[in-house]
């Protein structure tokens, strides 16, 4: 078979490159909100243009591309000033195949067009990415940077196209390059720089911005495998490593002229001009990769930037390479480089705790010094600082960037020269910090020990903080109440089980403890006391993870020992010393805002209550939104049209309170028709996922019942899978004609990881998996019911298995989801909400109608009470939950043993143990709620006038909304619209 060959010469080629004509590259305006893009053109006085022929190796039809790369007639008409037509970006998509490939020559086939696809999109995205950097240096406003440990952007090219407003040219080109838009699409794998909702949220920030033209960056880091690409076998949940940047990302520009460096280890010394002096220990650097991120139909363009991390080469020990200790020469290399392998490394181990704190502070130390260094030239010859927050905002997406506050003091005061005081009252300015959980067991903790040693000017700044922290709560609570005092004392300092620093030794004074060895006749500790003293306490019930985990082990409980023969004593081991990082941003920073309304003030009344009656002022609700131009617009373009064409505008796209009007045409059989054909039409596209991906066949006139996200016992897919069981039982004790009388057809799909150590969230995968297994092969259930769980669910599958559902999932225990954000993408995708009143799930039902979402469940403020009646022995479980119980032990699932699994939810009280997720509790109001989704769909007309009265109800849960909010009242910017 012939190949593709350039018609030049070897030679010719050799003596080639790219000539910038200055009269000939220029801006293109186009679109509705003036957009940019850049037609390449050749000095022909020093190149000949050479055709460039293409065979076609895909499944689309082959053709040949005769025409040259670049025209003397497309170089006049980039001077015309008119929009970017499929010819020239034809020509732009073949130059990139040709002067900047990443693939041989020979051939161009898929993955070859998505690269040259995606580099000519990034010429025009740097065009204004470049414009917009360099108003922003000029004018020198207020900017704020958004810093988090998570980007989970998905793919980048359709949205890039389609915020160009080129999605139908770059069809267009593609065809006449013999391919086609949506398979070179598909070749674009996911960035690996996220996990769940708070990655995704931090994406849909940075759209949003770019959009309504905020003046903003973010910061992250640039993992080079991610978290994990998760595959489903026998065994349940297997992990991989993510190969996302195998083949390259064409969007990142990496700047090698940004690079910052960074310490870990070595000693802190006092200089003779009285200076702490951070000297020793281990250098590295911190070197910038640049994504950029358009906003939609506007010139602003803002910039993503991840830090990798190497050291320099004269790190590499040369004589100890040649002397054959490869190990040793390259040890700094490796210990540098895998700081950015891993997202959320295990850190179980006192090395991976290492590895991660390293992490955070990389993140840190890298973005700081790049924002003051911006700053410093802004300012010019004369910096004052006390402009800094006036000029800068810092915005810390949960606690993992909490050591912004120290690194911030530690440059402020040790190398710029400002005073402590003149410090710590601008990082209070400038810091604001987001709660991403209302789990107190939950915030992040670090061992004082650990981080002594790996930073130790940083544990000295937070000394000093804490001690300026202790004088505050002194100082408003008094020392005539020291059980008061006290008890302040131990819930808002910064360093948990810390002596109180000298100057305040004598504040309150305790009683010594007896040392004194009783005998074992005196010891009147009964058996059931021993047993309670040695179980795990309350806190460690739940399993926690990634960026809800601990990062410190809690000690043993106290045991009872045996001395000489006849005595014991209780060994009480001294409790860890702990930097409690959510204590440190709420000190540190002059806002705490929370992620949905019944969250913030769950933060306020319980969270962080002491320091809510300290500083009230500090406190916001910031509710989470998503982008509709990905969740919507360009995820589910039918849907869009069908709002576009009823209400008349596609200022939704932006204004999404326009979306509202369709609320009026919620019982219009044209819209109806054509909302059930929308989705139908979706769901045709999530039957051919799953086959492609779990070998199943799904029926699409079944209902798609969906739960995507983060794999955790407080989301309680167990729950959901137990009503599954529960369905299952039902049906296979029925008739034929019963259960077909009875129960709506459904597919229920599930998706999400679990992380690689949390061994209970890997048991409920493989649950869902055995009861697929199952299910799917019973000729008796056929298209009744299936279960299909999604392997590697990402972003891209979500932009799939969003518009095709039906019903979704959002069931957590109430009181400990934060926010959600997938509970608002379903919402606009027209899907309704199965649910309780947790999160976002409170706003979104006072939006969309009470009769449109389906509630159960206890509500938050009586989950106290009753996990105490369940630790009472007063709580009378349910026999249908006992049942199904039974039936998944009985073995009818397969030969896996489930016994810790459903263990997890008896007993009274124990680690582990006595539903502390509350499954039991709500499961009869869950199944009773099942029954009447089934009793809403067998009526298409209600279940679609349900639909349209979610996505009407959606308007509020835009990230536009959010950023705004975000902008007046804790970042103090203004949009910036560039000329």
């Amino acid at each position: 078979m012939a190949v593709s060959q350039l018609h030049a010469t070897s030679s010719t080629r050799s003596e080639t490159f790219l000539q910038y004509n200055s009269s000939l590259s220029r801006f293109i305006q186009f679109g509705s909100r003036n957009r940019l893009f850049l037609i390449r053109t050749l000095n022909s006085s020093r190149l000949k243009t050479p055709s460039f022929c293409v065979r076609n190796v895909s499944s689309e039809p082959k053709q040949k591309l005769n025409h040259p790369v670049v025209s003397e007639q497309e170089a006049a008409s980039a001077l015309s000033g008119y929009t970017p037509d499929a010819a020239s970006i034809a020509s732009s998509i073949k130059y990139h195949a040709e002067f900047t490939p990443l693939f041989s020559p020979e051939k161009f086939e898929l993955p070859k067009a998505f690269f040259a696809t995606a580099q000519s999109v990034r010429d025009s995205l740097i065009i204004n990415w470049n414009a917009t950097y360099d108003c922003y240096e000029k004018l020198n406003m207020k900017q704020a940077y958004y810093l988090s440990m998570e980007f989970l952007q998905g793919r980048a090219l359709l949205n890039a196209i389609g915020n160009l407003g080129l999605t139908g040219a770059y069809a267009e080109a593609l065809s006449k390059l013999g391919h086609n838009l949506e398979n070179v699409l598909g070749q674009e794998p996911d960035a690996a720089l996220g996990n769940g909702g708070l990655g995704r949220l931090a994406s849909c920030f940075l759209d949003s911005l770019a959009t309504l033209n905020y003046p903003a960056w973010g910061y992250g880091l640039r993992y080079k495998y991610g978290l994990f690409k998760q595959r489903t076998t026998k065994d349940g949940q297997e992990e991989v490593a993510e190969d996302w940047l195998e083949m390259g990302n064409p969007w990142e520009i990496v700047r090698n002229d940004v690079s910052y460096p960074i310490k870990f280890y070595g000693k802190v010394v006092s200089g003779s001009d009285g200076k702490s002096h951070w000297i020793g220990g281990e250098d590295i650097n911190a070197v910038a990769y640049d994504v950029p991120i358009p906003g939609y139909k506007t010139k602003t363009t803002i910039n993503l930037r991840l830090w990798s991390t190497k050291v320099p080469s004269e790190d590499f020990d040369l004589y100890a390479f040649n002397a054959g200790d490869h190990t040793k020469a390259t040890e700094a290399l490796s210990n540098a480089e895998k700081i950015c392998y891993i997202l959320y490394p295990g850190d179980d181990s006192i090395e991976g705790k290492i590895l991660r704190l390293k992490q955070q502070y990389t993140l840190c130390s890298a973005s700081l010094q790049d924002i003051i260094i911006r700053f410093e030239r802004r300012s010019g010859a004369n910096v004052n600082w006390d402009e800094f927050p006036e000029k800068v905002a810092v915005q810390m997406n949960d606690t993992h960037p909490t050591l912004c506050i120290p690194e911030m003091m530690r440059i402020l005061v040790d190398l710029k020269g400002l005073t402590w005081k003149e410090a710590w009252n601008i990082t209070q300015r400038t810091v604001a910090y987001t709660n991403h959980t209302v789990l107190p067991e939950a915030l992040e903790k670090w061992s004082l020990e650990l981080m002594q040693k790996l930073l130790p000017r940083h544990v000295e700044i937070i000394e000093m903080i804490d001690e300026e922290l202790i004088h505050t709560i002194v100082s408003e609570y008094g020392t005539v109440d020291p059980d008061l005092l006290e008890k302040k004392l131990k819930e808002m300092r910064i360093l948990d089980n810390v002596d109180l620093p000298a100057t305040f030794a004598n504040l309150i004074v305790k009683p010594k403890e007896s040392t004194v060895v009783v005998p074992s006749d005196e010891l009147e500790t009964t058996e059931e006391e021993v047993e309670s003293v040695n179980e795990e306490p309350e806190a460690e019930k739940e399993g926690t993870l990634e960026e809800e985990k601990e990062v410190e082990v809690v000690p043993e409980p106290p045991k009872l020992v045996r001395m000489e023969e006849e005595k014991e004593v209780e060994v009480v081991p001294e409790p860890p010393k702990l930097v409690r990082m959510a204590n440190l941003c709420v000190v540190g920073g002059h806002a705490v805002n929370g992620v949905a309304e019944i969250h913030s003030e769950i933060v306020k009344d319980e969270v962080f209550n002491e320091f809510y009656k300290l500083w009230p002022e500090k406190f916001q609700n910031k509710t989470n939104g998503v982008t509709p131009r990905r969740w919507i617009r360009f995820c589910n373009p039918d849907l869009s049209r069908i709002i576009t064409y009823w209400i008349g505008t596609e200022d939704w796209v932006i204004n999404t309170e326009k979306l509202a009007e369709l609320r009026k045409f919620a019982d219009n059989e044209d819209l109806q028709t054509q909302f059930r054909a929308a989705k139908r039409s979706n769901k045709m596209k999530v039957v051919s996922l799953i086959k492609e991906r779990t070998g199943y066949t799904v029926s699409p006139d079944a209902m798609f019942d969906i739960q995507v996200k983060r794999i955790h016992e407080y989301k309680r897919q167990l729950m959901n899978i137990l009503g599954i069981v529960y369905r299952y039982k039902q049906m296979k004790e029925m008739s034929v004609a019963e259960r077909k009388a009875k129960f709506v057809p459904r597919v229920c799909i599930f998706g999400g990881k679990a992380f690689a150590t949390y061994v209970q969230a890997k048991r409920i995968v493989k649950l869902i998996t055995d009861v697929g297994a199952t299910v799917n092969h019973d000729p008796e259930i056929g298209d009744l019911l299936k279960v299909v769980f999604v392997p590697d669910y990402n972003v891209s599958v979500a932009e799939l298995l969003i518009p095709a559902s039906e019903l979704s999932q959002h069931i957590s225990t109430a009181g400990m989801e934060a926010s959600g954000t997938s509970n608002m993408k379903f919402a606009m995708n027209g899907c309704i909400l199965i649910g309780t009143l947790d999160g976002a799930n409170v706003e979104i039902r006072e939006e969309v109608g009470e009769d449109n979402f389906f509630l159960f469940g206890a509500e938050a403020h009586e989950i106290a009470g009753l996990r105490k009646e369940r630790a009472d022995g007063k709580f009378v479980l349910d026999p249908r939950f006992e049942e199904v119980k039974e039936y998944v032990r009985s073995g009818i699932f397969g030969p896996f043993n489930y016994d810790e699994l459903m263990g997890s939810l008896e007993g009274n009280k124990g680690f582990g143990c006595a539903d502390y997720f509350l499954v039991g509790k709500d499961f009869p109001s869950y199944i009773e709620c099942q029954e009447k989704v089934d009793e809403a769909y067998r009526d298409p007309k209600r279940w679609t006038r349900m639909s349209i009265m979610n996505t009407a109800g959606s308007y509020k849960f835009s990230s536009d909304r959010t950023i705004h909010e975000y902008a007046r009242d804790i970042w103090g910017i203004e949009p910036v619209e560039l000329p």
